[in-house]
């Protein structure tokens, strides 16, 4: 007779829990295994992953154009004039399409927003309407100098006006201010993870004294720049520094102007803008810094074609970071001219229009390629690799 033997309630659980005592083994030594790796020398998965996190590479990128001086002459506002005030914007409709591409876009203000209210005024003491800024600001400009040889055209009160203006449009402005607390709040600001500031200067204000209010425009002093840049340069990955220099109509790179660029090199500033002049001049580097050393006009009545013909130069911005360290490096320079154009109808000029040397024709500029080849040698020269277009 064969017998069948029963276990008891006792010796099931038994046998439970020693199966999950098993199972529970299993899955920690299984784990054990899988974050701690063998006994021998061999990685981890675990290890694997904080290894790539420390290694991971980030590639951060801004794009800059900057062209030189807004020079607003009578022909010019009055050209822009209408029923309804003043509207620079088709003056630029040719050049829009390209500066709006870009992340950042530089101009200096030559002539000073001190707004119609004061009364509009030309050569030799400028005063502008509101709406050139609007138009620039429509092209996509966002980073602008006040400080040049006609900050102080109008005294104080254009400058406030100036100021309340441009602080309005929350662009990053710099060169000229209303008090000692503006001029040395300096803006900074970060785009793409980018950070960036600029700030500007001039050799000249044409004789004109600040009557020791020094902060209503920015001099060229090495000691106040070094100040200067100390308070910014460990606060932005990309400094940028605009100054007003060189001698007029020279197209040449005068000592002064290699003097300034080299002390600011030596002191960290990334790209160096240069202007005054009038005409274009050469692009170069200083050791790593970027130096335009000047753009010329942008838009102006001057004559001569030297003056109606201006520099726009462009660089790409690289920040690349790695195990928690950024390095920035400036990238494919370019340049590209632009003339300003206009029609003369009863012995006045009107329908200003800039146009970028690419769209002209010999009905629009005889001869334009001739003077393209003159003025992209004086600013590529031989010495740097920028591309041409």
């Amino acid at each position: 007779m064969k017998v069948v033997q029963r276990l008891t309630y006792k010796q099931i659980f038994e046998c439970i829990l020693v199966l999950i005592l098993l199972f529970v083994a299993t899955i920690c030594t299984y784990m054990f295994i899988l974050y701690t790796g063998n006994s021998d020398d061999s990685i981890g998965n675990n290890d694997i992953i904080d290894k790539e996190l420390v290694n991971k590479e980030q590639n951060d990128y801004l794009s800059l154009v900057m062209i030189g001086d807004s020079l607003i002459h009578e022909a010019v506002y009055a050209d822009a004039h209408n029923e309804n005030g003043f509207d620079f914007k088709p003056m630029f409709q040719y050049v829009k399409p390209i500066i709006s591409k870009y992340d950042l876009a530089f101009y200096n203000q030559e002539s000073i927003l001190g707004g119609s209210e004061i009364g509009l005024s030309t050569y030799p003491q400028f005063n502008s309407p509101y709406e050139v800024g609007d138009a620039f600001i429509d092209m996509g400009f966002n980073i602008v100098s006040l400080a040049n040889n006609h900050t102080l055209d109008r005294g104080e009160r254009a400058i406030k006006n100036s100021r309340d203006y441009w602080n309005s449009k929350g662009v990053l402005v710099n060169g000229s201010a209303t008090s000692y607390e503006e001029r040395n709040n300096f803006k900074i600001m970060k785009k793409n993870n980018i950070t960036y500031t600029m700030l500007a200067y001039t050799d000249y204000t044409n004789g004109l004294s600040t009557y020791g209010n020094d902060y209503l425009v920015n001099r060229i002093n090495f000691d106040v720049i070094k100040s200067d840049i100390e308070a910014v340069r460990d606060k932005v990955d990309v400094l940028m520094v605009s100054v007003h220099f060189g001698e007029e109509y020279n197209l040449n790179v005068t000592q002064r102007q290699r003097e300034v660029a080299e002390f600011l090199a030596e002191n960290g500033v990334d790209i160096v803008i240069g202007h005054h002049t009038h005409v274009v001049g050469k692009i170069d580097y200083i050791g790593d810094t970027l130096v335009i050393y000047s753009l010329g006009n942008f838009i102006s009545a001057q004559r001569g074609i030297e003056r109606l013909t201006g520099l726009m130069a462009s660089v790409n911005i690289h920040k690349k970071t790695k195990d928690g360290v950024s390095v920035i490096t400036l990238e494919n320079p370019t340049a590209e001219l632009v003339y300003t154009y206009t029609d003369y109808i009863n012995g006045r000029r009107k329908n200003f229009r800039i146009y970028p040397y690419s769209m002209l024709n010999d009905t629009l500029l005889p001869n334009y390629k001739s003077y393209y080849d003159k003025y992209m040698n004086i600013v590529v020269g031989d010495n740097i690799k920028i591309e041409k277009r």
